[in-house]
């Protein structure tokens, strides 16, 4: 089992804690976490690009000439593609990009990811996360504290609103909650910053 320093807000280290091997020290699946990540991209997406078919664009009901003996192309109507204000060629419509991914392939790619970090030194156990009222500065101090002011994911045991709110101003930084946890932030981030609580609950779901 991979062992851990649990360090406390000042970076003073107060313990460790053994993380499960079957969730922290697998050996990483690739393919799997591409496919999480083109599936969370995917998401984002909002679909709503739309533009008008030729069936669609107003008027060009008219033939604009005779068929034959004009000399010029024939044309059926002003709204054909190769016309100027006629319809698109295959034309964008409102859709989802959305795409399932089978639930042992997610459970796998979570646990690839969460090993990816351990394997990289990029996991911070921290005793716990207080703050008595919303502050910035006590998340910014604690994030350096820890060395892990680039990119922080802050993955909290419970919602806090203090510490959210606090971290929400610092640039790059992030908060999540075990059940909230996706593959593409995991990854994102430059350190991984776990509540100590919040171990036994990742260990809970993954394991």
């Amino acid at each position: 089992m991979p062992s851990i320093s649990v360090v406390d807000m000042e970076g003073k280290n107060v313990g460790s804690i053994e993380l499960a091997e079957s969730v922290f020290g697998i050996e990483p699946n690739e393919a799997v976490m591409h496919e999480m990540v083109v599936n969370y991209l995917a998401a984002q997406r909002q679909g709503t690009q739309s533009a008008l078919t030729r069936s669609e664009v107003s008027g060009g009901g008219k033939k604009p000439w005779r068929q034959k003996g004009t000399g010029r192309a024939r044309q059926g109507s002003t709204r054909a593609p190769q016309w100027t204000h006629g319809g698109v060629v295959f034309a964008p419509k409102p859709r989802s990009y959305r795409f399932t991914v089978n639930k042992k392939v997610r459970r796998l790619a979570m646990k690839s990811a969460f090993s990816t970090k351990a394997a990289a030194n990029e996991i911070v156990v921290v005793d716990s996360i207080a703050l008595d009222e919303y502050k910035t500065k006590k998340i910014v101090a604690m994030l350096k504290a820890i060395e892990a002011e680039k990119k922080p994911l802050i993955v909290l045991d419970s919602v806090d609103s203090k510490v959210i709110k606090s971290a929400a101003n610092i640039p790059g930084a992030k908060t999540a909650q075990v059940n909230t946890l996706n593959v593409y932030d995991i990854l994102n981030a430059g350190k991984l910053v776990i509540v100590k609580g919040a171990v036994s609950k990742i260990e809970e779901v993954y394991a």
